[in-house]
């Protein structure tokens, strides 16, 4: 049976393509002259076994991108084009022309949350034993670093990075996207610089994993430092790097420098951490009872694993002083994606500093199950206090930090919904980013009893929402609901959908039937009168062009459009791409200005030509064999 992950638009696509011209109708807004929309996502390149294990976060990252040509004087002479691209590594370039290999070389997620023991070291030792293999003679490239890059993008300092947890960032260049090579935090292989200094990982034997980077590391947009996590499997399990802009003209950082992987104090076990959330003056982590660990598999226990019993908890500290962290513990509950952060500080006499997160809260782990075709196990016996219905809305959370020397407890002020409706994927103007923003926009669907997965199990967005978090925190505070278990707005997405009220602080984009979107990203106005002046960018799909069994027609065809954000309700251009784009991840838009500011590149990461390959040598043998005998 071929696994829903790797069939309808799920289906990974086989041809990339240069920047290729596409029709379109409507009138593309100029402000969107001169940039480019890009978004990763998993496409696995080894796909021949169709009923092996598959999950939504496996495969090799594609990048797939529309670039608005400006063809003339006039900036609304605009013409777009196309482009995807695998992200180079050293898996793909591993497997790439492989004819031995028949499913993809690491585990699929899959395969750790719900395989047997035996077939859990099965998969773990292959992947060992294919690693060592791509050192002999013959490989078509030394796998040094396991990451598949196929989570997020972002842009920092003149580079174009894709992200995933399990290694540093690799840098791609815009608007081809051709992969450029790893980034460290100083500098990317292919780039021209003399510069050998350690960055992300340092020189201690855990610096391979010391460099995983999480898939969303934050962009500050007025000092311009990347800051991120690096959740590994050793003590102390988590650490913090911040990388200031290289030039001091473009940026106001405060930082005396780079800051390369600072211990977090306070995490007890290797935790799965895929977001975190960054203010303009402080920093939250957030550890879940999700844990993340492949010793597991020794005593038969998950790799991935949640436990509904142990409590969730929020670790705040000053950007530069990890130190310092203050822990705030909650409810069991899985926290992916932040939506924003951001800090306040009341006036005298009793000054307190306040940092506030908006996230969005899962009530189990049931999304990483139904992202894998999986039911999710049966768990201990559950406290009544921690019970709650299957459900995945937009939070907000308050921490006052308590003064320094002082021995209270820290305690979570408030922390409720904002709104019952299925919210994930949320994005806001990057202007308002690690500030108090009003607006935050990300996808629902009509069906709650679609939801159980939480954006998994093939659930598709059929909605996209925006959010007025200002309004509804202040109704919140006027009217407090329940603590963890309250909601501020409890209305089902048919109710708003029936709103009247130009007020509405929810309003709601519908798609047609049958056409599903994807996670949608925000472009401002150039003269914007308001925040939520601008445009909505995201994928979509029609799926009746899906055969009888549920299949893409091989003409079969992806449209990018662009939602005017204000109204939430006009398709102001619909490009239609010369092929389809399979329901991913996240991505990113990139301005004219960073395009044009990309660093200089010496090469491009590339395949390597079969009349390179020393073919003749016993060990290039050993590895031919090898590689067949494990598929």
């Amino acid at each position: 049976m071929v696994s829903r992950y790797l069939s309808g638009n799920f289906a990974p696509i086989t041809r990339t393509r240069p920047l290729t011209r596409c029709s379109y109708s409507g009138d593309i807004p100029e402000d969107l002259a001169g940039g480019q929309y890009v978004r990763n996502g998993g496409n696995p390149l080894t796909n021949e076994n169709l009923a092996r294990h598959a999950h939504w976060f496996d495969g090799d990252g594609m990048l797939s991108g529309v670039l608005f040509q400006q063809t003339g004087k006039n900036s609304r002479d605009i013409e777009p084009y196309f482009v995807n691209q695998y992200v180079l590594t050293d898996v793909f370039l591993n497997a790439k022309g492989n004819l031995n290999l028949r499913r993809p070389l690491l585990p699929s997620i899959t395969t750790l949350l719900g395989g047997s023991l035996i077939t859990i070291l099965f998969v773990v030792v292959r992947a060992i034993i294919l690693v060592v293999l791509s050192r002999f003679p013959g490989s078509r490239r030394a796998i040094k670093k396991i990451s598949v890059v196929n989570t997020g993008v972002v842009y920092h300092d003149g580079r174009a990075l894709a992200t995933c947890e399990s290694g540093p960032p690799m840098r791609f260049q815009l608007p081809s996207l051709e992969t450029v090579g790893w980034y460290n935090g100083h500098k990317a292989e292919n780039e021209p610089y003399n510069n050998k200094r350690v960055g992300f990982g340092g020189g201690s034997c855990a610096s391979f994993m010391k460099e995983w980077t999480t898939g969303h590391p934050r962009v500050d947009p007025v000092t311009k430092e990347l800051i991120s996590l690096h959740a590994v499997f050793v003590k102390p399990y988590v650490f913090y790097s911040i990388v200031p802009p290289v030039s001091k003209e473009t940026s106001k950082s405060l930082s005396p420098g780079p800051i390369f992987d600072v211990p977090i104090p306070g995490v007890r076990s290797p935790k799965m951490m895929h977001d975190f959330g960054v203010g303009a003056r402080y920093t939250v982590v957030i550890d879940l009872p999700l844990s993340l660990d492949p010793l597991h598999c020794i005593s038969g226990k998950p790799v991935i694993a949640f436990d509904p019993t142990e409590r969730s908890r929020f670790g705040v500290f000053p950007r530069y002083q990890p130190h310092k962290i203050q822990w705030f513990a909650t409810n069991p509950c899985v926290i992916f994606h932040a939506a924003n952060c951001w800090e306040t500080i009341s006036a005298a006499p009793d000054k307190e500093t306040c940092v506030h997160l908006v996230a969005c809260r899962l009530t189990s782990a049931s999304v990483i199950y139904g992202a894998g075709a999986l039911s999710p196990p049966a768990t201990k016996p559950i406290p009544p206090e921690y019970a709650e219905e299957e459900q995945c809305r937009l939070y907000y959370y308050s921490f006052p930090l308590t003064k320094e020397h002082s021995n209270a407890q820290p305690m979570i002020r408030h922390q409720w919904a904002l709104s019952a409706i299925p919210f994930e994927f949320p994005t806001l103007s990057s202007q308002y980013a690690m500030r108090p923003a009003r607006f935050i926009y990300g996808c629902s669907m009509g069906s709650s009893s679609h939801f159980s997965a939480a954006l998994g199990k093939t659930a598709k967005i059929d909605y996209l929402a925006k959010m007025d978090i200002e309004t509804l925190i202040a109704r919140g505070m006027a009217h407090p609901p329940p603590q963890i278990k309250g909601c501020v707005d409890t209305r089902t997405v048919d109710e708003i959908m029936q709103s009247t009220d130009v007020n509405d602080p929810i309003k709601l984009f519908r798609m047609p039937q049958g056409w599903y979107a994807q996670e949608p990203r925000f472009v401002a106005r150039r003269e914007a009168t308001s925040e939520d002046d601008g445009w909505l960018l995201t994928y979509v799909f029609d799926e009746s062009q899906l055969d009888e069994e549920g299949e893409c027609r091989d003409e079969a065809v992806s449209e990018l459009w662009v939602i005017d954000a204000l109204n939430m309700r006009d398709v102001v251009a619909r490009i239609r791409l010369p092929q389809r784009v399979p329901y991913g991840l996240h991505g990113a838009w990139f301005s004219p200005e960073d395009i044009a500011g990309q660093r200089p590149v010496r090469a491009f990461r590339c395949e390597t030509a079969d009349e390179k390959l020393d073919l003749s040598s016993p060990l290039s043998r050993i590895r031919d064999i090898t590689e067949k005998i494990l598929g």
